[in-house]
Formats: structure tokens, C-alpha cells, sequence
């Protein structure tokens, strides 16, 4: 009876999906569990990572086409001090009133 010898594919050294050190004789990424069937390649030698932008990448560009305009400073609304300065009249007003 003719034995069939069992092909075991070479591990690549760095895993092509997630970037790790697989180690020699690995069937599966230890670290996602990639292997021949789910992704590794015979041509997948170096991990070229996961679409980061090139280097002319310009941050204030992105926020401004992210969140529209440039942002808003914080404070309080003019309505607002309105109300509290109102608010705080009628109350000192009702004190006095109730206090003779």
C-alpha cells in the first residue's frame, strides 16, 4: 500500500493579516488564527499594514472635511446669561419683599 505523504505548507514569519511573528512550524496565527485557508498566501511575505494614509496625510485637512468648519469655542449663550441675571433679580426682589 502506497503511503500518502501529507504536504505541509510553510508558515510565513510574520502573519499577513494581522502583522505577528508566527512561529516555524505553525499550522494558524497564534495571534488570529489565520492560516493557509483564511488568508495566508504563498506571495504574502511582509505585512504592509491596514490602509493607513500616506505620508502627505494632513490632520487639520481631515478634521475640517470630518466636522465641517473650524470648531466653535465653549461658553454660554447670551440667553442664558439673560435669564440668570433675570432670575437672579426676581429672587433677591421676592427675598426683600418677604423679608418686611
Amino acid at each position: 500500500m502506497a503511503r500518502m505523504k501529507s504536504t505541509r505548507l510553510k508558515a510565513s514569519d510574520v502573519c499577513p493579516v494581522c502583522g505577528e511573528d508566527v512561529p516555524p512550524g505553525s499550522l494558524a496565527c497564534p495571534e488570529c488564527g489565520a492560516d493557509h485557508n483564511s488568508g495566508w498566501r504563498k506571495d504574502a511575505d511582509a505585512y504592509d499594514a491596514v490602509d493607513l494614509p500616506d505620508q502627505d496625510f494632513n490632520y487639520d485637512e481631515f478634521i475640517r472635511e470630518e466636522f465641517g468648519s473650524a470648531p466653535k469655542p465653549a461658553g454660554i449663550k447670551t440667553i442664558w446669561w439673560i435669564a440668570a441675571i433675570v432670575l437672579t433679580v426676581l429672587f433677591v426682589v421676592i427675598y426683600f419683599y418677604i423679608a418686611h
